[in-house]
């Protein structure tokens, strides 16, 4: 099938034992056992629960992968994946990572004793020169956020193989529609389903996809060991918001697209990151790895009061945290997704006060960009 077919016709698109259009949601807590010598498939709704076992079996079959588990929160789905690590374990993790998992991974797991590198990713030899004879795992996203930086991932997965190391990706900003990592030669991928799976900024969700099952069967054991599992309701809303994201994600992407060309142009911007620019660095190597450039875009105002300025003055896009949703949404990563980063760490990656990520949403371009122009100068652009 088509991957947007799939989307809709993933084998969990309608109720088994009704024939109803929906999984429906198993609003409960335990479940009565005719034997209770044998238990049956489920017990306890930690443990297991039939809709977001729809869910779960829905993400392995859109990511290609064996086991699907779905999570409270993307950062959930982060913190028990490395659960899978011990104290003492290495990583080589991307520098460029989301400011979450640099903050998780420089308290929590650093007094677990999990030792980390962060090594320039978009270079495969620098990663390589990470790695130590302690080192058990990769972690890169690609692309990454905020600046956009693109990561080889068939190379990631190369490097992973040579050292055997268990190889981990974020594709939170590409979904399974545009980009697949187990197919790459990754382990496990990750996502903060909140984002551009759930697409209507009113859930809060993590997935994880593993590409073998005896992997997956270890983080599930750690899933319902640790319990941060995701509620039957939003396991729901889920499942919904899956079905459509071909056409929302299509959508999104020409307006991205369109806009970044746009603020390319604008005398107010000082630089466009976007995998669809034909200069944007790693773009050969992104369009032979996904099928689309994505609906992020960040751009660099003149400094800090231009940056602000601007965010105060836009009056369509929500300026938030998070992204993916049917609305744009404008995020100041200075306080936003990388305020857990210290200024100076922010600086040495690039993500400068004067920076701006835009999540396109389903308002038209012309729409945003008279907006946007508006911000900037105080009159409408045409469109």
């Amino acid at each position: 099938m088509n991957d947007r077919t799939r989307l809709i016709h993933s084998g969990c698109d309608r109720d088994p034992h009704t024939g109803a259009s929906s999984i429906p949601v198993y609003q409960v807590s335990t479940f009565h056992q005719e034997d209770p010598e044998h238990l049956g498939p489920y017990d306890y709704a930690r443990s297991g629960n039939p809709t977001r076992a729809a869910l779960e079996q829905t993400a392995a079959v859109l990511e290609n992968g064996a086991t699907g588990l779905a999570f409270a929160s993307g950062m959930a789905a982060i913190s028990s994946t490395l659960l899978l690590f011990n104290p003492g374990d290495h990583l080589v993790v991307g520098r460029d990572v989301y400011g979450g998992t640099y903050r998780i991974l420089t308290t929590l797991f650093a007094r677990w004793k999990l030792d980390v590198t962060f090594a320039d990713a978009t270079d495969p030899e620098a990663v390589r020169r990470a790695v130590t004879p302690a080192t058990r795992g990769l972690f890169v996203e690609s692309p990454a956020n905020p600046l956009l930086q693109v990561t080889d991932l068939r190379a990631m997965a190369a490097i992973a193989r040579e050292h055997n190391l268990l190889s981990i990706t974020d594709n939170t900003f590409m979904t399974p529609l545009l980009q697949r990592p187990l197919d790459l030669g990754f382990d496990i991928v990750l996502h903060s389903a909140t984002k551009f799976l759930g697409g209507h900024s009113d859930l809060i969700a993590g997935l994880a996809v593993t590409r073998a099952a005896e992997t997956g069967k270890r983080l599930r054991a750690i899933q319902n060991a640790f319990g941060a599992i995701l509620g039957p309701q939003d396991s729901w809303l889920l499942l919904r918001g899956i079905k459509t994201l071909g056409v929302r994600l299509d959508a999104q992407q020409r307006t991205a697209a369109t806009v970044a060309a746009w603020l390319r142009q604008h005398p107010r911007v000082k630089r466009v990151f976007y995998p669809g620019l034909a200069d944007h660095p790693g773009h050969a190597i992104h369009a032979g790895q996904a099928t689309g450039p994505g609906a992020v875009v960040s751009f660099e105002l003149a400094d800090r009061a231009a940056a602000v300025g601007f965010l105060k003055r836009v009056r369509l896009p929500l300026v938030a945290v998070s992204l993916g949703g049917v609305e744009s949404i404008l995020s100041y990563p200075a306080t936003m997704s990388h305020a857990a980063m210290p200024p100076a760490e922010r600086l040495t990656r690039g993500i400068t006060d004067e920076l701006i990520r835009l999540s396109a949403g389903l308002e038209t371009a012309e729409d945003l960009i008279a907006d946007f122009d508006t911000a900037f100068t105080g009159k409408a652009a045409r469109a």
